[in-house]
Protein backbone atom coordinates (compact mmCIF):
# COMPACT_ATOMS: atom_id res chain seq x y z
CA UNK A 1 0.00 0.00 0.00
CA UNK A 2 2.66 2.52 1.03
CA UNK A 3 4.90 1.28 -1.76
CA UNK A 4 2.15 1.94 -4.32
CA UNK A 5 1.71 5.52 -3.12
CA UNK A 6 5.47 6.13 -3.26
CA UNK A 7 5.64 4.76 -6.81
CA UNK A 8 2.79 7.03 -7.89
CA UNK A 9 4.48 10.06 -6.34
CA UNK A 10 7.81 9.13 -7.90
CA UNK A 11 6.17 8.77 -11.31
CA UNK A 12 4.46 12.13 -10.88
CA UNK A 13 7.71 13.89 -9.96
CA UNK A 14 9.59 12.29 -12.86
CA UNK A 15 6.78 13.24 -15.25
CA UNK A 16 6.82 16.85 -14.07
CA UNK A 17 10.59 17.12 -14.49
CA UNK A 18 10.53 15.61 -17.98
CA UNK A 19 7.56 17.79 -18.97
CA UNK A 20 9.34 20.92 -17.74
CA UNK A 21 12.53 20.10 -19.64
CA UNK A 22 10.67 19.35 -22.88
CA UNK A 23 8.57 22.53 -22.62
CA UNK A 24 11.70 24.59 -21.92
CA UNK A 25 13.49 23.17 -24.96
CA UNK A 26 10.48 23.79 -27.21
CA UNK A 27 10.14 27.39 -25.99
CA UNK A 28 13.84 28.10 -26.59
CA UNK A 29 13.55 26.70 -30.11
CA UNK A 30 10.43 28.76 -30.78
CA UNK A 31 12.07 31.95 -29.51
CA UNK A 32 15.14 31.49 -31.70
CA UNK A 33 13.01 30.83 -34.79
CA UNK A 34 10.52 33.64 -34.01
CA UNK A 35 12.25 36.39 -32.09
CA UNK A 36 9.80 38.55 -30.17
CA UNK A 37 11.44 41.84 -31.25
CA UNK A 38 13.04 42.66 -34.57
CA UNK A 39 14.67 45.77 -36.01
CA UNK A 40 11.45 47.05 -37.59
CA UNK A 41 9.64 46.84 -34.25
CA UNK A 42 12.41 48.79 -32.51
CA UNK A 43 12.29 51.47 -35.20
CA UNK A 44 8.51 51.75 -34.89
CA UNK A 45 8.70 51.91 -31.11
CA UNK A 46 11.31 54.67 -31.10
CA UNK A 47 9.47 56.60 -33.82
CA UNK A 48 6.33 56.40 -31.69
CA UNK A 49 8.26 58.08 -28.88
CA UNK A 50 9.03 61.00 -31.17
CA UNK A 51 12.55 60.25 -32.33
CA UNK A 52 13.98 58.81 -35.52
CA UNK A 53 16.56 56.18 -34.59
CA UNK A 54 19.75 55.71 -36.58
CA UNK A 55 20.79 52.25 -37.77
CA UNK A 56 23.57 52.30 -35.17
CA UNK A 57 21.03 52.81 -32.36
CA UNK A 58 18.85 50.00 -33.71
CA UNK A 59 21.86 47.67 -33.88
CA UNK A 60 22.83 48.57 -30.30
CA UNK A 61 19.30 47.78 -29.07
CA UNK A 62 19.26 44.44 -30.92
CA UNK A 63 22.66 43.47 -29.46
CA UNK A 64 21.47 44.35 -25.96
CA UNK A 65 18.24 42.37 -26.35
CA UNK A 66 20.15 39.35 -27.69
CA UNK A 67 22.65 39.59 -24.83
CA UNK A 68 19.87 39.63 -22.24
CA UNK A 69 18.08 36.65 -23.82
CA UNK A 70 21.08 34.34 -23.56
Amino acid sequence: MLQDILLILLGLVIGLVIGFLVARKLMKKYMTENPPINEKMIETLMSGMGRKPSQKQINQMMREINRLNK
